[in-house]
C-alpha cells in the first residue's frame, strides 16, 4: 500500500478508542457450512466469536473525512453498498455476507448487495452498478488487489468512501479508499508454521496449497509460513507448492497429484480450510489413515475443526470472517468526522487437538 501524505494522528483519539470498544462488545452471525448448506436459518455466533481488534500501535495512521474528502452523514440515513468477490458454497463467504446482512438490519440501514461469483470483471461492473443505484458508502471484499481504478474513481467522483474487507486494494489509504479490516496474514503463516513444526517434529517434507493468485492473502500466508520454517526448522523442506484456488474440489485435485509425485510427504499447509478438507478426501481416497499426513489449515470453519476432533487435521488457525460489526462501526465513527485507523487488524484464535471440541461452538 502507499503512504498517504496525509499527517497521522494518534490512536488514542476518542473516535478510534470508542470504535475498538464497540466492536469488541458486538457479536456477528455464524454461517452454515457447505455440508448443511440444506439449513435455511442462520444462528448467532457462540460467545467470544465475534471479531475483536489488536491494539493498534502508538502513531499508527488514521483516516478522518475532512481528509478523504467526503462529507458527514448519519449512517442510519445512507444507504450501504456491499460487493461480495465469491460464490457463496465457501463458508468464510457464506459467513461473511450474512454478518454484513445482520448488521445492517440491526442498525436499520438500507443495504445494497452484488456477488461477483468469482469473476473480477463482473465485480468492477457490480460496485458501479451499486454507486448508480445510490449506495452513498460502500464495504467491498475484493476478488483481486488489483485493477480498481475504474471503482476508485467512480466513487471518487461521487464522493463515496469505501472500506475494504478480507483482502487489500492496491491504493492509497485516506484517499482511495478509507480503511482496510483484516487479519494479519503474514502472521497467520507464521502460526501454521509453529503448528507443523510441532504436528512434524520440525522434519521432513511438505506441501503448500497456495490459495488463488493475485491477492495480498496468498502472498502473505505464503510469506509468514516460508519464513518461519526457515527461522525455526531448517530440516522442515518445502518441496511441493501449488494453487488450490482457495476450493475443496481443487484441493482434492492437487492432493491427489501430490501423493502420487511425492508418496513421503509428511504435511500439507492448506492456505484455507476448504483445500485442506480437500486434501482430507484425497487422503482418503488414497487408503491414508487420519494423522499419515499432518494437515494445517487457515480459517476455522465447523468442518476443519470436526476435522481435527477426528484426527485428519493437525491444527486450524483462525481466519474470523464476521466483518458486520465492524465494518459498519468503522463507517459510523467516519461518517460522524472521527478518526478511524487505515489498517484496522483482527485478532484471530487458533484450534488443535487440546481446544477443537470444546470450542467447535465459536467456528462457522
Amino acid at each position: 500500500m502507499q503512504r498517504t501524505t496525509h499527517r497521522p494522528r494518534l490512536l488514542t483519539r476518542p473516535g478510534v478508542v470508542a470504535l475498538a470498544a464497540a466492536v469488541a462488545l458486538t457479536a456477528g452471525a455464524c454461517a452454515k457450512s457447505e455440508d448443511d448448506a440444506s439449513k435455511d436459518t442462520q444462528s448467532p455466533a457462540a460467545a467470544g466469536a465475534e471479531q475483536k481488534v489488536v491494539t493498534p500501535k502508538p502513531g499508527s495512521k488514521t483516516c478522518a473525512i475532512d481528509a478523504y474528502g467526503a462529507e458527514k452523514l448519519d449512517l442510519k440515513n445512507a444507504t450501504v453498498g456491499f460487493s461480495q468477490s465469491e460464490k457463496e458454497a465457501n463458508p468464510f463467504r457464506i459467513a461473511e455476507t450474512q454478518s454484513i446482512k445482520d448488521e445492517a438490519k440491526k442498525r436499520g440501514v438500507k443495504l445494497l448487495t452484488a456477488n461477483a461469483q468469482s469473476q473480477f470483471s463482473k465485480q468492477i461492473s457490480d460496485v458501479q452498478d451499486l454507486l448508480a443505484k445510490g449506495a452513498d458508502l460502500l464495504v467491498i471484499a475484493p476478488l483481486n488487489s488489483d485493477g480498481w481504478d475504474p471503482v476508485l474513481q467512480a466513487a471518487a467522483a461521487k464522493k463515496v468512501p469505501i472500506v475494504t474487507i478480507d483482502r487489500k486494494i492496491n491504493a492509497t489509504a485516506c484517499k482511495d479508499y478509507v480503511s482496510f479490516i483484516a487479519s494479519d496474514f503474514v502472521e497467520q503463516g507464521k502460526r501454521a508454521a509453529d503448528q507443523m513444526i510441532e504436528a512434524t517434529g520440525g522434519k521432513g517434507e511438505v506441501a503448500i496449497l497456495l490459495g488463488s493468485a493475485g491477492n495480498n492473502v496468498t502472498t502473505e500466508r505464503t510469506k509468514g509460513f516460508k519464513e518461519r520454517i526457515a527461522e525455526k526448522a531448517p530440516e522442515l523442506k518445502v518441496v511441493f507448492e501449488q494453487t488450490g484456488d482457495f476450493a475443496r474440489e481443487k484441493g482434492q485435485q492437487v492432493t491427489e497429484q501430490l501423493i502420487q509425485s511425492k508418496p513421503g510427504i509428511k504435511g500439507i499447509y492448506a492456505e484455507n480450510d476448504e483445500m485442506g478438507l480437500g486434501a482430507v478426501a484425497a487422503l482418503k481416497g488414497a487408503g491414508k489413515k487420519a494423522g499419515d499426513v499432518k494437515i494445517v489449515t487457515v480459517d476455522g470453519t465447523r468442518n476443519a475443526v470436526q476435522g481435527i476432533v477426528d484426527g485428519w487435521i493437525s491444527g486450524v488457525i483462525e481466519s474470523n470472517p464476521r466483518f458486520g460489526p465492524l465494518a459498519f462501526q468503522t463507517l459510523d465513527t467516519f461518517t460522524k468526522g472521527e478518526e478511524v485507523p487505515q489498517d484496522v487488524i483482527i485478532q484471530d484464535s487458533a484450534y488443535d487437538a487440546d481446544n477443537a471440541k470444546s470450542e467447535i461452538g465459536k467456528a462457522y
